[in-house]
């Protein structure tokens, strides 16, 4: 949100942000206001609480956030946007005011989201209940039923919301945009074989299809390298000990991933259910072939054979043929990095996100009047 508001400020459209974190970005004093009291309420959390406390602890401290947003006076505006899940309030009094209703959603439909992770926890995690409460699953349908605008991030997300009854007319698909100031595109293609998954690793994240299709890919290239850069997460408990010493695990800040992207092969992303993945767009954006799925987000922005690859997320033989096609021919993999480049990066910048939310808006306000 923090970059889309940036957006926004710099065509003089920003009321304000509203957020509990210190925005990335810089933004008029004015144009920002925190929620104080949430942050210091879920922090001890994320910082010293052992991380699987972290997604459970955040959902259960929602209310304080509800409650903040509630007591804040509104700036005039015509627009509200909130993230899915946390727009019941701020909607309640867009509506007394006759402001349009825009509903962030980084995921599918909340019957899909569910049903995808639920699935790799029955199959690898028996036992295991994803983290986001049911009583969420329930604000984010009512808000999504209440919304005048849904922005989904990919053909994917799209597909759910229709499948679950969503009006076509409330949707906009609108890919993440990108910070070209640091992710740039790489000089060359490097010999040694090196792939990069950025992403808590996770079963949503489809790891456990990536290492076993790794497993494959090194019985043909025993010297290649793949790299994880992410932390575990609860699910994934059953499967780390299998893999936990194959690959490289490492967790870096913007500047030194996008360095290390820009010494990688490609960018592998076997997700089972994403938005984009806004790491899949700054490998673009770093001139990094992409293998991915339909339901991770790919398709929205690689053309399967242009881009990268479109592989079944849950066929570790697919994806190693995938990776073993790009590290074994040069070429290829140049041609199509290069084309990532142009695909992710020359237009999709996050000024150009927020340009065409805008110009979203303002037609939507216009057929309001």
């Amino acid at each position: 949100m923090d970059w889309t508001a940036k957006a926004f400020s710099e065509r003089g459209a920003l009321a304000q942000l509203w957020m509990s974190s210190r925005p990335c970005v810089d933004l008029p004093p004015e144009k920002f206001r925190r929620s104080w009291v949430f942050h210091a309420a879920v922090k001890p959390f994320y910082e010293l609480a052992p991380k699987h406390y972290w997604e459970p602890a955040f959902y259960a401290l929602t209310p304080i956030w509800t409650r903040w947003v509630r007591s804040q006076p509104l700036p005039e505006c015509n627009v509200v946007q909130a993230i899915m899940g946390l727009g019941t309030e701020i909607f309640n009094r867009a509506e007394q005011m006759g402001a349009l209703k825009v509903l962030d959603c980084p995921t599918s439909h909340p019957t899909t989201f569910y049903g995808f992770w639920q699935r790799e926890c029955d199959i690898w995690c028996p036992g295991e209940k994803i983290p986001i409460p049911r009583w969420m699953f329930a604000r984010m349908n009512r808000e999504l039923e209440r919304a005048d605008l849904i922005i989904v991030q990919s053909k994917f997300c799209r597909e759910s919301m229709l499948l679950n009854g969503i009006p076509e007319h409330k949707l906009i698909v609108n890919p993440m945009g990108v910070n070209t100031t640091v992710f740039k595109p790489r000089q060359t293609v490097p010999i040694k074989p090196r792939f990069i998954c950025v992403g808590a690793i996770r079963l949503l994240k489809g790891h456990q299809y990536l290492f076993r299709a790794f497993q494959i890919v090194k019985q043909t290239l025993p010297n290649a390298e793949l790299i994880c850069a992410g932390r575990y997460k609860r699910d994934f408990r059953l499967e780390r000990p299998k893999w936990e010493h194959t690959f490289t695990n490492c967790y870096l800040n913007h500047i030194q991933l996008a360095e290390l992207m820009r010494s990688c092969s490609a960018f592998v992303f076997p997700s089972q259910q994403e938005g984009v993945g806004r790491a899949q767009v700054e490998a673009m954006a770093c001139g990094l072939p992409v293998i991915g799925t339909h339901p991770g987000g790919t398709t929205t922005l690689v053309d399967d054979g242009v881009e990268g690859f479109v592989v079944n997320g849950r066929d570790p033989q697919e994806i190693a043929t995938a990776m073993i096609k790009l590290a074994t021919d040069r070429e290829l993999n140049k041609q199509m990095g290069e084309a990532a480049y142009r695909r992710a990066a020359i237009t999709n910048t996050w000024q150009d996100y927020g340009d065409r939310l805008l110009a979203e808006y303002e037609h939507r306000l216009a057929h309001q009047r």
